[in-house]
């Protein structure tokens, strides 16, 4: 006869002998619990051990790490594992051997047995158990240091990021940053035939500046013409340092007619900011070209050449004002 032989007949035998006094009679711990680990019904051996606890505790609540049962009741599996189990709410833990078995509607059969091991094992199991709850700790320490690195590095990374766009002088985008948001509006006015103007700025007679007061003076006058593109022009539209005293606005949803409009705007408003240097104070005035984007003729390199164009013609034609480009 097998050994599955020899279980049946004796699960017969128990079922129809007495089940309730064999349950109520070994020192083993047997408890039916709900998927939750909600206590459902439990022998004399649990009700001592339970009896130390509050009322509403559950199984998670005898183990150090309720995690581990709580896992395990999730699994719906059967598991057998060696546990140390919180005997006495406030007593050390004790080492049992511990088996779990499905049941029906979401239950399960929960069943510790101590292990009587001698002192020198239990001694050793008990500092075993210790280094792995220490382990643990410095774990968890460890993985929050290691986040808390990493949103510093995303943040260090998302800084360069934006200092990698920016004119440092300025604080506008820089040249590479507005030359590609140049190619994407180009790309959008093409797929959604909706009209783009841009407009080239250029500082009038910088070198004079540079010359005559020195290039602290000339990085000034460039701070100062930035902010009054930066304040003066609307949103969404976006003003860049395209490169020495020349910055390039792009108008995305604007016909050259509005674009001409802010022109004569901005010319105004840097003609009228005076600006102070040292003792002196400087008149500085800009001119500007204007180029509206041809859906199926333009591409981005030539609508910026267009406005280039344009803005030396307002330079031939006594600075100070703008022309939009034929």
């Amino acid at each position: 006869m097998t050994y599955n032989d020899h279980m049946g007949k004796l699960e017969e035998y128990i079922l129809g002998h007495g089940l309730t006094a064999m349950l109520e009679h070994i020192h083993a711990m047997v408890v039916v619990v709900e998927k939750d680990g909600t206590l459902v019904v439990w022998n004399h051996a649990f009700d001592i051990c339970k009896s130390t606890f509050p009322p509403e505790c559950k199984l998670g609540d005898l183990f150090p790490a309720k995690e581990t049962v709580h896992t395990r009741l999730a699994s719906k599996k059967q598991d057998h594992w060696t546990a140390s189990l919180l005997i006495a709410a406030n007593g050390p833990p004790i080492l049992c051997d511990c088996i779990l078995l499905p049941l029906a509607n979401d239950q399960s059969l929960f069943v510790a047995e101590l292990i009587n091991a001698d002192p020198e094992t239990l001694n050793k199991y008990q500092h075993l158990s210790r280094q792995v709850e220490l382990f643990k700790v410095e774990s968890e320490t460890a993985k929050k240091i290691a986040r808390r690195k990493q949103v510093e590095v995303d943040g260090i990374m998302a800084q360069a990021h934006e200092i990698s766009q920016v004119d440092a002088l300025t604080i506008l985008p820089n040249r590479r940053m507005i030359i590609r948001e140049l190619h994407d509006e180009v790309l959008r006015a093409e797929r959604y035939n909706s009209p783009l103007s841009i407009s080239v700025v250029d500082v009038d007679h910088f070198k004079r500046v540079n010359d005559s007061h020195g290039h602290m003076a000339g990085d000034e006058v460039l701070r100062q013409v930035a902010l009054q593109l930066r304040e003066h022009i609307r949103h969404p539209d976006l003003a860049g340092r395209y490169g020495g005293e020349e910055f390039l606005i792009l108008l995305p949803n604007s016909d050259a007619k509005a674009a001409a409009e802010q022109a004569e705007r901005l010319c105004k408003k840097v003609r009228e900011n005076l600006v102070h240097i040292n003792s002196h104070t400087l008149h500085v005035t800009i001119s500007i070209g204007v180029a509206q984007f041809v859906n199926g003729t333009d591409t981005w390199e030539t609508l910026l050449n267009r406005a280039d164009t344009a803005m030396y013609e307002a330079k031939n034609n006594g600075r100070d004002q703008w022309a939009i480009s034929k």
